[in-house]
């Protein structure tokens, strides 16, 4: 058996697995000749994976001089909505993509229809009148229609009707003559046109009954149009001879394709059909929600542009399909938005603490201070002093009468008396006394506002709601069969009430700050002057950190990941002081399981040109980027819209401000060494399915296997199975591998992967591992209670493999185990067989 690493493996001290590059060498790319396309289906708005097919088109265009087409793909008038269109084209310009061109593939309907009576009258397509589930049984068994070798004439009878949307016609499909025994089942005569009467379309009208399908209709117009390089996401990938195939067959100019992969996150759904579930049950408040991953949504949590366009670049046009974690892309926008974000005070109202300043006499005054320290161009805020203050009860609970504290932005205070309640459920009164010792090492840093009553706006703190949210489904990754009801998480929306300092009143909508202490947060409603008394909005923005990006509906790990405060965005943990931090308060509608959000008045203002057509335009956040230079360059040359022209990768610039030292947290005990269950999780064991086997020219006893493990290629592995298992046995199969050991020379033949087997003590026989039902190549294999992150390749010094081997059986049950934790994939456990108690290896 053998062992792992291909060439595509990234070597170890490389580039970060979620990042990519730019080197795909497109075939044919001539400078200025260049023209790519981003073809939008106007049936919903634009999330962060449209993002990347439109960040990468545009980058191509511009990186060749080249030509950027913006087309909407309206072929489905049952779905489609001019407030789509309209918001795609907003949602391009917050992107920084301006189109040299937009069209619409209803703008070649007649030159479509014209082409589609063509491939008719070649005999390269026929109309059917199949049900809909016969036809997906016979198209699954490559059983042809009994309407396939139709005449010519009775085909465009037929297509005749479908076109005038006739009873008989509504029935039929318009199908391409391919191939129904093709192992691709894209290319079974898949359907060409379809009728729909159920809307007019919002351009043509009632004019057409009969629209082509989308991958009938996208080669012709991307050939049309003069399309030179079709970008696409490698879900396209088994249609692409399709695709081809439509072009030879109507005899048009070909487009190069090039497919990327998808942007996937954890938690995250990027199907309409779901997302649009989501709005219809009234569990968000529309598109543009903060909990959504649509461009608006994402924006109106606090994602920077600039960020999401940084972070998008990073993964390049690779073809490397990844479950992504949220904590880089808000790592990054946090390291945007941090110089540059003014600094506030917010205290939770919940039983807020009052404090009186005892001794020396404290004058109630106004003064200007910074808001930020680091970057005076931000200006000036006003704080007031004076000798009543307040405290929140969280830090107020944790001080002892004699104890020297600081107060941020003032000096250090002896606390000389707590008065509690009767019952200890809260604090009537803390006295502290001014303490002129300039010593702040080791002492509780704590915000606090002045509740001195002045009557000046400047100096009374301002109410707001503090709004905090988690994932929409509890599962890391939805499986297409999975019914999205069954994962939606109970409560996602949290909401603590806060009392904020004075300045807040000129936080506009769109602004974002730092509430020391908290975090960081965006305005989602500002101050109303003629309105005082309603609460302002401020939607957390999550930083990166595990304790801002944990599902809070784990509740076994949400509490610990959570145990630390964050001050300014560093953690923060009292000395002495291990206490749990107060759980903010699920909305009403929340407790109840249904989420309804709160009401939100539209987000959108003044208006851009976009080709001549109005559009409204988000509010405006230029603020969040202040007078820093934007981290990924734009070309010397071309429009200001364009995208990085390096051929290297690109990455953000050092940043222009120095960071905050963080206060040194206290010492922790010394770590325990790592348990051996640490170890298992460096392995990188995957599903594979063996394409082809050969014996060994200069091995009697082994076979070399080509495998499908998930990668652009597959793996050349050799195993000594000649023993135990035919050649015939063997090809096709779906089988476990061990990808990440030193790859080894076998009799002269090198191997990049190991296949596990299961064996009986006296190894009288040999059968495969099993993954479970539904299993493709690439599934990756995990052990329950022992995540983590495979090494790249593993240190043989190490013998990180020759220690947990041993503890590799089945069960009496046949389930692959390690230590009694089974070998488990997203789709199930890994069985073997018919071998149980078995080794494996």
């Amino acid at each position: 058996m053998a062992n792992a690493k291909t060439d595509q493996a990234p070597a170890a001290g490389g580039k970060p697995k979620d990042q990519g590059s730019f080197e795909i060498g497109l075939k044919d790319a001539a400078d200025g000749q260049v023209v790519t396309r981003f073809p939008p289906e106007p049936s919903g708005y634009l999330h962060i994976g449209h993002a990347k097919a439109a960040l990468l088109n545009d980058y191509f265009a511009r990186k060749y001089n080249g030509k950027l087409i913006v087309r909407f793909d309206d072929t489905n008038p049952s779905k489609e909505k001019s407030e789509y269109e309209e918001s795609i084209k907003e949602d391009l310009l917050l992107l920084g993509i301006k189109a040299d061109e937009i069209t619409y593939t209803s703008d070649s309907f007649d030159r479509i229809y014209e082409l589609a009576l063509q491939i008719i009258k070649d005999g390269k397509a026929y109309v059917d009148n199949t049900d809909l589930e016969t036809m997906r049984a016979e198209r699954f068994d490559g059983i042809e229609s009994k309407c396939r070798n139709q005449s010519v004439e009775e085909n465009l009878r037929r297509f005749e009707e479908m076109k005038n949307g006739t009873e008989f016609g509504l029935t039929c499909c318009l199908r391409a003559k391919i191939d129904m025994k093709d192992k691709n089942k894209a290319m079974r005569d898949p359907a060409l046109y379809r009728c729909n009467i159920s809307a007019p379309h919002h351009r043509t009208g009632t004019k057409w009954k009969i629209y082509p399908i989308y991958d009938f209709a996208c080669p012709i117009v991307d050939s049309l149009e003069g399309v030179t390089h079709a970008l696409r996401t490698n879900e396209y990938r088994d249609r692409n001879p399709q695709y081809q195939w439509v072009l030879d067959a109507l005899r048009l100019r070909t487009v190069h394709i090039w497919d990327f992969s998808r942007l996937n996150f954890v938690y995250t759904l990027l199907s309409k059909r779901k997302l649009t579930w989501f709005v219809d049950e009234g569990l968000v408040s529309g598109w543009d929600d903060p909990r959504f991953p649509t461009v608006r949504g994402i924006r109106r949590r606090g994602m920077t542009i600039e960020a999401l366009r940084q972070y998008i670049l990073m993964q390049g046009a690779s073809q490397k399909n990844l479950e992504l974690e949220w904590d880089k892309v808000w790592a990054l926008n946090k390291k945007i938005i941090d110089p540059v974000a003014p600094r506030h005070t917010a205290l939770d109202s919940d039983k807020i603490t009052p404090v009186k300043i005892v001794g020396d006499a404290v004058a109630t005054e106004v003064k200007e201070m910074p808001k930020h320290k680091k970057n005076p161009d931000l200006g000036n805020k006003l704080t007031t002093f004076s000798s009543e203050l307040y405290l929140a009860f969280e830090d107020a609970k944790t001080l002892a009468d004699g104890e020297k504290v600081t107060f941020m932005d003032w000096g250090n205070f002896d606390v000389v008396k707590i008065q509690w309640s009767a019952d200890k459920s809260h604090i009537v009164l803390i006295e502290v006394k001014i303490n002129p010792d300039t010593d702040y090492k080791g002492t509780k840093k704590f915000t606090w506002l002045s509740r001195a009553e002045t009557g000046k706006p400047e100096s009374i703190p301002v109410a707001a709601t503090l709004f905090d949210y988690d994932y929409l489904i509890t599962k890391k990754k939805l499986e297409e069969d999975d019914k999205v009801q069954d994962f939606v998480t109970p409560v996602t929306e949290f909401k603590i009430e806060a009392m904020c300092d004075a300045n807040i009143r000129d936080v506009k909508q769109g602004d974002i700050i730092q509430l020391e202490r908290k975090g960081y947060y965006i305005c989602d409603r500002a101050f109303d002057a003629a309105n005082p008394k309603e609460n302002v909005h401020l939607i957390f923005i999550p930083d990166g950190k595990v304790s801002s990006m944990q599902s809070k509906a784990d509740t076994t790990t949400a509490a610990a990941a959570s145990a630390n405060a964050t001050e300014g965005g560093r953690e923060r943990k009292p000395k002495g002081e291990g206490r749990k931090p107060k759980e903010p308060k699920a909305s009403g509608a929340n407790a109840a399981g249904k989420m309804k959000m709160y009401k939100v008045k539209p987000v959108y203002t003044e208006e851009l040109d976009f080709g001549g057509n109005r559009v409204g335009k988000m509010y405006a956040m230029d603020n969040i980027y202040g007078t820093q230079e934007a981290a990924v360059p734009v070309p010397k040359e071309g429009p200001a819209t364009s995208l990085p022209n390096s051929d290297k990768d690109p990455k953000p610039e050092k940043e222009k401000v120095k960071k905050e030292k963080a206060p040194k947290a206290p010492k922790a005990a010394p770590a325990a060494a790592a348990p051996e269950g640490s170890l298992i999780s460096k392995l990188d064991i995957c599903v594979g399915k063996i394409l082809s086997v050969r014996r060994h020219p200069d091995a009697d006893s082994l076979y070399v296997e080509q495998i499908d493990v998930g990668e652009p290629q597959p793996r050349e592995v050799v195993s000594g199975l000649v023993k135990y298992m035919a050649e015939s046995d063997m090809e096709g199969k779906l089988v476990l591998i061990l990808k990440n050991l030193k790859p080894v020379s076998m009799r002269g033949i090198k191997s990049f992967a190991m296949v596990l087997c299961a064996s009986p003590a006296d190894h009288s026989s040999v059968e495969f591992l099993i993954p479970p039902e539904g299993s493709k190549p690439g599934d990756k294999v995990f052990f329950p209670g022992h995540e983590g992150e495979p090494e790249a390749l593993l240190n043989p010094k190490k013998k990180v493999w020759e220690t947990v081997q041993p503890d590799f059986t089945t069960g009496a049950d046949l389930v692959a185990t390690w230590k009694g934790v089974p070998f488990t994939t997203e789709k199930g456990v890994v069985k073997s067989v018919s071998l149980a108690g078995a080794e494996i290896k």
